[in-house]
């Protein structure tokens, strides 16, 4: 979708016992171990629900939340749940989203995916990689099972290192990789891949997002997604669709300047639905020049 914009590729230290005391504060239900926190079920917004998969939690409908991908920084005056990258460390006390670039390769990656997995890249019918165009990120073939497993083991340990780090939940981008594949791929291939990714995640005890496309909520319990994050669903007219199917778990993303529905339209028509934050379109950290953050 237009409106993704890439995660940065630094490296900071992790901090898990933090994280965990932090986030048992804001539960306000028993001690984080294993992101099992008892009793949190009872929260409204602001507070997390525990899943039918133990030691597993789901973000509360209505928690304000505060898209990070482009670089972490103090969360804003009640936001009580927020999306960072992979190797970027958690917000203390916050429901925290890990970002993972799982269908494509991340910006500045693309050698190193050339170097020990260049089978793995998506080529055309000429052999050249299949490009999405948009960001400069070349589409990772989950065309078969073997490769779709090799993948797995990849993308796999990231995860685990989001759970690692203390994050609680994570988002797999690019879900929608197919329609960008010159026909190479299909909603079979990313979903049987996505079904491999919520269960590796639900076993390293973090919940899973579904990141965009409509055309897969009809899948959303067969691939084991738990809630959903959303980039312009005002803008094309699908977050009542996201609402629905996630009853209300929803962390919906609008972009400055994209499209033609204003944000205050939006919070008007979604506002007391799902999770709606305005971002700049780079996604920058505050106190940039271009940065923008808003909520309902």
């Amino acid at each position: 979708m237009a409106g993704r914009a890439p995660s940065s590729l630094f490296r900071r230290k992790r901090a898990v016992a933090g994280v965990a005391a932090g986030l048992a504060s804001v539960l306000g239900a028993g001690v984080v171990a294993g992101c099992a926190v008892d009793g949190a079920a009872s929260g409204g917004a602001g507070s997390a629900q525990r899943t039918k998969a133990a030691g597993v939690l789901l973000p509360t409908a209505g928690m304000r939340f505060d898209y990070q991908i482009g670089g972490g920084y103090t969360p804003p005056d009640g936001v009580r749940a927020v999306s960072r990258d992979r190797e970027d460390e958690p917000a203390p006390g916050r429901y925290n989203v890990c970002y993972v670039n799982a269908f494509q390769t991340q910006p500045g990656a693309l050698g190193w995916w050339q170097g020990t997995h260049p089978d793995l890249l998506l080529r055309d019918g000429e052999g050249e990689l299949v490009i999405d165009e948009g960001w400069d990120e070349v589409l990772l073939d989950t065309s078969t099972a073997v490769r779709r497993a090799r993948l797995a083991q990849i993308v796999g340990d990231w995860i685990d290192g989001c759970a690692e780090s203390g994050f609680q939940a994570v988002e797999p981008d690019n879900l929608d990789s197919f329609e960008r594949s010159k026909g190479k791929l299909t909603q079979d291939d990313n979903a049987a891949f996505a079904k491999v990714l919520a269960a590796r995640a639900h076993s390293a005890g973090l919940a899973i997002g579904q990141k965009n496309t409509t055309d897969l909520l009809d899948r959303r319990a067969a691939i084991g997604f738990d809630f959903a994050v959303t980039e312009e669903c005002a803008q094309f007219d699908e977050c009542d669709a996201y609402a629905d199917a996630y009853d209300d778990r929803v962390f919906a993303i609008e972009y400055e300047g994209e499209g033609e529905v204003g944000f205050e339209e939006s919070c008007s028509a979604w506002g007391d639905r799902v999770s709606l934050v305005l971002r700049d379109l780079d996604v920058l950290p505050a106190g940039e020049k271009e940065y923008v953050f808003r909520t309902c």
